[in-house]
């Protein structure tokens, strides 16, 4: 594994620029911005390098005051009707529903607009944007000096996990924008009372500075979101997207993947995961827990509420445990989710929160019709006839320049609620020794190649199989298309080489400390298979989203030795009877023998040019460990042996 450079990194940014050498000019800028009641508050918090981090921010950014955020309903309210009060929400006809707009040209992440600070003596991914230190200081300078005029600046002190989990990481979001703030009180654990001791017990914080400026259509390209990974420092400026602009998120989670990979490999990862709890057979009283990735957009909060108890639907961090087991938590306690496609029939308990009055939810780039309701695409409802979206006034038929139909939401559009409000919540959420993920999952967008589950037939094949992700594009990213690799779903927040990345992976799903009985069941899921890719005409998925239920508790139950399975090229599947007899259980239905076989028929040559694009992708990269070689070239080896003798196309009774 190559090390972390500990070469000397050039200056803090915020530091540098902020200018201020002591703590008596600390102090003093502090009582500048805050009136007395926000100073005393500041006063709880005495970690030196959090209180100049925060006098930096204000010294570069001059807003006209600073408000620090206890916590308290009070302030949650402040910052409520701050945000309506600007503009950036507005009421809805439900009780604590508000909806926020982002830019029309804003309705995702600024991908070519995100970078890494960095030095000459290092490397990035090869999949990121670099930005050197020199330049950086630059933009920073030029876009974030006297940026707050005439704003409020929010502080406010979280921890992304419980207080006191060992891989919990407490971090501070510095904004102008309410929208932002309301967002993180929602998606947060707030830690203002806690947050010296956790800094002190973690030894380490991270920062985040963030403004809006004017908020301009002409301001976009210019935009930017860095990372600074030696100060663990994000700054983003003029966006107000979610993903760009609530830097708890995926800005720090890129630290935390950092951390893992560098500072802890082999005893912690941090991960792109829902972390869900599926239930052993009726009477057995058994929670068997899973962690799963899949990128943006590709069903991973479907298969998080999929489960029976509900930790999250985005973030994992997880650690090897003395008692040899691996511990998940929840960096969040709320969730960002996509409403495109959420309906009563596959996704009945958010539909529940999301049409239940005095649950609190800030909805982005729905539809708004004339009586203040949020509509979205894919809701199984009956549209209105008009409304008000992210483009602006819409109606139906409406068509673009080019003659296109104008969807009534955005692709990406959101829903941000609490998780403690879903039926399926679980309190060991909030436990801060985590819960025992025993089960991974690696899913994305595939259409035409991969049967719905099947297992990894050991932890290196399950890294291989994380490190295979193939997705089509979504509307996460600003301008991406067609069909893309997505290692681990975790590619866009993995800060350094993918090699190193891959080895750290290796090195914890295969660490000896792990007990022989608790080792990890690595699996891939995958249920958007079409009927057309198994010979229909239909672009329809082949079976149905609520499926899930099914394949997760198969798992399951291989987890706990409770099944049999077929062995094959790439991993274990399922036997028809098991499947059978628990979509009955499950779900209630009914599973003719024919779409098995059309769902578990392995197509040769689909899954071959899958590992050769891999084979070829992971030969450009730089270190890469041989063994994912190895394995991918074993896999093609006795798939194309199994062709030689039983066809491109072969029928899981072939395989018995």
């Amino acid at each position: 594994m190559v090390e972390m450079v500990e070469k000397k990194a050039g200056p803090d940014i915020a530091e540098a620029l902020g200018n201020i050498n002591s703590h008596e000019e600390i102090d003093s800028l502090l009582r500048r911005y805050m009136d007395d009641d926000h100073y005393s508050r500041l006063e709880s918090v005495t970690n030196i390098d959090v209180r100049l981090k925060i006098a930096s921010a204000i010294s570069i950014c001059t807003p006209d005051s600073v408000f620090i955020n206890s916590g308290s309903e009070e302030d949650r309210q402040f910052i409520r009707e701050l945000s309506i009060e600007k503009g950036e929400e507005s009421p809805l006809a439900m009780d604590r529903h508000t909806i926020h707009f982002d830019l029309g040209q804003e309705q995702g992440r600024i991908v070519d607009r995100t970078f890494y600070i960095v030095d000459d003596f290092e490397d990035i991914s090869s999949l990121a944007k670099r930005m050197n230190r020199e330049t950086a200081i630059n933009e920073v300078k030029e876009n974030l000096t006297g940026i707050m005029k005439g704003k409020i600046m929010i502080v406010g002190f979280y921890t992304r996990g419980p207080a006191g989990a060992k891989a919990a990481n407490p971090a501070i979001e510095i904004t102008s924008s309410a929208y932002v703030a309301h967002s993180a009180e929602i998606l947060y654990r707030n830690a203002y009372a806690s947050f010296d001791s956790e800094v002190a017990r973690q030894g380490h914080f991270f920062t985040n500075i963030h403004s809006e400026g004017l908020n301009r259509p002409e301001d976009l390209p210019n935009a930017r979101v860095l990372m600074d990974r030696h100060y663990k420092t994000t700054y983003a400026f003029k966006c107000t997207y979610a993903g760009n602009t609530l830097l708890l998120k995926k800005g720090n989670h890129r630290f935390a993947v950092d951390m893992a990979v560098y500072e802890k490999c082999g005893q912690e990862v941090a991960e792109h995961m829902f972390i869900t709890g599926i239930n052993g057979p009726a009477g057995s009283n058994r929670i068997t827990w899973c962690a799963g990735a899949a990128p943006s957009g590709c069903g991973k909060t479907t298969t998080a509420m999929a489960g029976n108890h509900f930790v999250g639907d985005d973030l994992a961090q997880m650690w090897i445990e003395q008692d040899g087991t691996i511990r998940a938590i929840n960096p969040e306690c709320g969730i960002f989710g996509i409403v495109e496609d959420v309906n009563w029939e596959g996704d009945p308990m958010l539909m529940e929160n999301l049409r239940k009055p005095g649950v609190e939810v800030i909805w982005s780039n729905v539809l708004v019709d004339e009586k203040l309701v949020p509509h979205w695409v894919g809701n199984g409802e009956e549209p209105p006839e008009s409304g008000i979206n992210f483009q602006g006034k819409w109606h139906k038929g409406m068509c673009d320049e080019n003659g296109k139909p104008v969807p009534m939401s955005h692709p990406n559009s959101r829903c941000t609620i609490s998780s403690s409000v879903l039926g399926n919540y679980s309190p060991e959420a909030e436990n801060p020794q985590g819960v025992e993920a025993r089960i991974f999952t690696y899913s994305g967008r595939d259409s035409d190649t991969m049967p719905p589950v099947w297992v990894a037939k050991n932890s290196e094949h399950g890294v291989v199989l994380g490190a295979c992700i193939v997705s089509a594009a979504t509307a996460t990213e600003v301008g991406a298309s067609g069909v893309k690799r997505a290692p681990w779903a975790n590619a866009p927040f993995i800060p350094g080489s993918l090699g190193d990345y891959m080895d750290a992976q290796f090195r914890f799903f295969g660490n000896p400390g792990i007990s022989l009985d608790k080792k990890p069941v690595m699996a891939g899921l995958n249920y958007f298979l079409t009927h057309s890719a198994r010979g229909g005409e239909s672009n329809r998925l082949l079976g149905e989203k609520r499926d899930v239920k099914v394949w997760l508790a198969w798992l399951e139950r291989y987890a706990n030795s409770e099944v049999k399975y077929i062995d094959t090229p790439v991993g274990h599947l399922p036997l028809y009877d098991d499947l059978k007899q628990l979509f009955s259980q499950i779900i209630s239905k009914g599973y003719p023998v024919e779409l098995y076989q059309k769902q578990f028929s392995l197509y040769v040559d689909n899954i071959l040019s899958r590992l050769d694009l891999q084979i070829d992708a992971y030969s450009k990269e730089k270190g890469i460990p041989e063994t994912l070689f190895n394995v991918l070239n074993l896999q093609k080896k006795e798939l194309l042996s199994l062709k030689s003798r039983s066809g491109a196309v072969i029928s899981p009774s072939a395989l018995v």
